[in-house]
């Protein structure tokens, strides 16, 4: 399957990426700061997950990004993911990370659209993962020869966290910092599941982004993630979530994380 898909891939795109870049729920526009890109649908990729959700396009942005000065390393902008929700496949979940991988990504930066469970949080805010609460148990390494009890120390690659920071730093832009806790979905968490992360150490929750993070970890990959805090989760303000919040905060908060993730990515070597 998965070597039907790269020999499609390579046959339009003759680019070597080395960074990855996941987009979350309404942030897929920053892959129009991709330079003189080669764009593939991924409906048109052979066994490529399609997603189904409303702002996740399901593009493949081939391409680097520049300033006056800069020039990025070779990207693949993933503009759009499956959630497990979609499908209940794991598999199809982390398929974009093995695709990554047998392109020569070594470097991935995962975004998602979360909801604020930290009350010291706005929606708007960007914050960098720090690391991760799995409510779910679900584990996609299952399978792939990884020994009982082996666990990939720092799935965050703690010189991207450093380096995004000190861009955050540069441009003026306030960045949270947290733990972003993985639950199924598709519906939204109770008031009393919020009240039971809060008690675990969650700042922010969502339905993505954990399953793709423990695979990069899995191949060698330096991984940076970024949530930006859509809404306050359920029963923190007592207002009704929708997707429509997530994406309209989303869409507010686009001119800050474009700006930083420019930054993070023209700054790696």
């Amino acid at each position: 399957m998965l070597n039907d898909s790269i020999k499609y891939i390579r046959s339009k795109v003759t680019s070597q990426p080395t960074v990855g870049i996941v987009l979350g729920s309404g942030l897929g526009d920053f892959g129009e700061q991709v330079v003189d890109p080669v764009i593939i649908n991924t409906r048109d990729v052979p066994n490529y997950p399609v997603s189904t959700v409303h702002g996740h396009s399901g593009k493949l942005i081939f391409g680097t990004i520049r300033d006056d000065k800069r020039c990025s390393a070779q990207l693949l902008v993933f503009q759009g993911r499956v959630h497990f929700y979609e499908s209940n496949s794991l598999e199809r979940v982390i398929y974009p990370i093995d695709v990554a991988n047998a392109l020569g990504v070594t470097t991935l930066l995962i975004t998602n659209a979360a909801g604020g469970i930290n009350r010291l949080f706005q929606p708007g805010d960007l914050m960098l993962i720090r690391d991760y609460i799995n409510l779910t148990y679900e584990n996609p390494l299952i399978g792939r020869g990884i020994r009982a009890g082996e666990r990939m120390a720092g799935c965050f690659h703690e010189g991207l966290l450093k380096d995004a920071l000190t861009a955050a730093k540069e441009l003026h832009i306030p960045v949270q910092e947290g733990v972003y806790c993985w639950t199924k979905g598709p519906t939204y968490e109770t008031a009393s599941e919020i009240r039971m992360m809060q008690r675990l150490g969650a700042d922010a929750v969502g339905m993505s982004t954990v399953p793709e993070v423990m695979t990069a970890a899995h191949f060698g990959m330096k991984v940076l993630g970024i949530s930006c805090i859509t809404n306050m989760a359920t029963g923190i303000t007592g207002q009704r979530l929708s997707h429509d919040e997530v994406t309209e905060t989303a869409n507010m908060a686009k001119a800050h994380f474009t700006s930083l993730v420019r930054e993070i990515v023209l700054g790696l070597r």
